[in-house]
This record gives C-alpha cells, structure tokens and sequence, in this order.
C-alpha cells in the first residue's frame, strides 16, 4: 500500500517533465469502487479502487499504479498492481486500453496473513462528457491470476470516477 500511494506521489509531482504537451493531463486520478469474482467459487468481494496512471510516451503507454481493498465475510484483500497499457483513442470524448502487469496482494483471512504475486490483464474504458477533459468516468474489466496458494484466479470490474490534472501553463 505504501508502495502505491509514493509511487502516485511520484506521478503527480513529476509535472512537466512527463506531459508530451499541454493538452496531455500530467496524471489521471482514477476513484471508484470494484468487484471481484473468484472464478473456482461462487465467493465475491467489493471495496474502494483508487488509481494513478500517467503517459510517458503518447499513443504508446500509460502506466497506471493502483489499490484497491477488497472487503468479504471472513477477509480482506489488499490489491496493489502496476499496469502497463496500450492506449487508443476511439474519439475525443472516448479512450480504450489494453493493459497487463503485476500485482502484490496482502490477504488476512480468519486471522491468518499472506502475501503473494499476481498477474492482471485489464481493458480500461475512458469517456469524457466534455472535450476539455478534466472529468470524466471509467469502467475496467479485469482477470487476475494469483501465483501465490491455489492459484486463484478471479474476474472483476471497477468503474468510477476520473479527475485528470494538467500542466500549470495550459491554455
């Protein structure tokens, strides 16, 4: 957890030096919430997702650092991942991605903690009411494969809100 809030950090203050031009955002703040469905059982979990991602080269990658922490019955799942997506613009009011990356997920289930890795794969939906961009909302479907006991693997979706941030010298 701590990893993802300094690597946001990270990403809102690096400014200038990422934005490829002014009318790029410096960081898209995503806040949401999410679902999560193990796909062995019928076992499914809810929590709060925030995430940051960033455009180091345009049209080409985004990386996204994100938490989200899943809540069920008997346990909670803290999800903590980095994603690494290819970006398409589809108008200038809609954007998809396709995204892949690792994950670190910390569980405590009936008092017992782990730690183990993941994989996800995203594809990430991005409208703009607006043409200038600043808010907007998303939605995420994800698989995740845990290379940790089981190997579960589990489906899920995020959605919410998008707040983008741009350079101080925009027009």
């Amino acid at each position: 957890m701590r990893f993802s809030f300094a690597m946001a950090f990270c990403l809102a203050c690096c400014g200038n030096a990422l934005a490829q031009t002014n009318d790029e955002p410096v960081v898209i703040v995503e806040l949401g919430g999410a679902m999560g469905l193990n796909v062995k059982g019928p076992a499914s979990s809810f929590g709060p997702d925030i995430a940051a991602e960033f455009t180091p080269i345009e049209n080409w990658l985004e990386i996204e650092a994100g938490v989200t922490p899943f809540f069920t019955r008997n346990s909670t799942e803290w999800g903590t991942d980095l994603l690494f997506k290819k970006p398409w613009t589809l108008s200038k009011k809609a954007e998809f991605m396709a995204g892949l990356g690792p994950e670190w997920l910390h569980t405590k289930e009936s008092g017992v903690t782990s730690n183990s890795c993941a994989f996800e794969a995203v594809l990430d939906f991005m409208f703009w009411p607006s043409t200038n961009r600043k808010f907007g909302w998303f939605v995420e479907p994800g698989y995740e494969y845990s290379f940790g006991r089981g190997h579960e693997r589990s489906i899920g979706i995020s959605a919410g809100l998008l707040i983008a941030f741009f350079p101080r010298d925009r027009h």
